[in-house]
């Protein structure tokens, strides 16, 4: 919960704007982080769920389901598009 809370939080042991220390801080203490839990979860409890992994990765993909969603995403940026061009006609015209 600690690593998750550190890598979201907007407060920073070493502020972003601070060159290279700034980031520097979340590219070394975020890893370590991850590291320390995966290495403090019990190896009977990792195999289980790497297990379930590998299984849910054998699925079939529906390629029908990634062309609608793909599809959606197009058409909202159409109009977001269409709709910033119209905004900007009328703006210019006035």
């Amino acid at each position: 919960m600690a690593v998750a809370g550190y890598a979201l939080s907007p407060i920073d042991l070493i502020p972003d704007f601070i060159p290279i220390l700034g980031l520097l801080d979340d590219i070394i203490i975020v890893p370590l982080g991850i590291m320390l839990v995966v290495w403090l979860i019990p190896p009977e409890i990792m195999a289980e769920h790497r297990a379930s992994a590998t299984a849910a990765q054998q699925r079939p993909v529906s390629r029908a389901a990634a062309a609608v969603i793909v599809s959606i995403w197009v058409m909202c940026i159409v109009l977001a598009g269409w709709l910033a061009w119209r905004y900007w006609r009328g703006f210019m015209a006035a």
